[in-house]
């Protein structure tokens, strides 16, 4: 790109490979805790749950997500169960009883407002009201954006972690809503 000169961008390109990126923010701070790796199952999802929690293993967590399948599994229910003390032969069999018979079942007991852990799920197209979405949406425009090219998926890792301890140390604020309720309702 140079003055006079309209931007040419590339249409092909090669692929490194991927990364996953599970990501949580806490809204008084703003801080990013983060969990890289390969995949996005509900055994990653856990993980990253329970690095969260282990920031302070005593504090309560509402913790707000979207209506993706790790965000309602097996996996899931059994952590937050053992978390709060309850015992784990009365959540029943995955597909046939209790708790653990469908995904209904599990979302409604991960929401119980009862538990020091909750979820609350964002209903669909609703992603703009789970905070760590529109710090995707940073994430993407400050890094990841057109004229990035990463050469390994190893590199791509290294500048993810880089910027969100950048984030974390210069920019990490809460968020402040701009618009009021009555604007936003139709």
């Amino acid at each position: 790109m140079k003055p006079g000169k309209p931007e040419k961008i590339e249409q092909e390109y090669i692929r490194h490979g991927t990364t996953t990126l599970i990501a949580s923010r806490n809204v008084a701070t703003g801080q990013v805790i983060d969990s890289i790796g390969p995949t996005r199952k509900e055994e990653d999802f856990v993980n990253h749950i329970s690095q969260v929690i282990a920031e302070d293993s005593e504090a309560s967590y509402v913790f707000v997500m979207d209506q993706l399948n790790t965000h309602k599994s097996e996996s899931l229910v059994r952590f937050v169960a053992g978390k709060c003390g309850i015992p784990q032969e009365t959540l029943g069999i995955k597909e046939r009883s209790g708790i653990l018979k469908n995904m209904e079942s599990r979302s409604e007991f991960l929401s119980d407002p009862s538990h020091r852990i909750q979820v609350v799920y964002t209903p669909k197209h609703c992603s703009w009201l789970n905070q760590i979405e529109c710090w995707f949406s940073i994430l993407s425009r400050r890094l990841l954006n057109m004229r990035s090219s990463f050469s390994s998926v190893e590199i791509l890792q290294q500048k993810i972690k880089q910027f969100i301890s950048y984030y974390n140390e210069h920019l990490a604020k809460p968020f402040r809503w701009t618009k009021e309720a009555k604007t936003l309702q139709i």
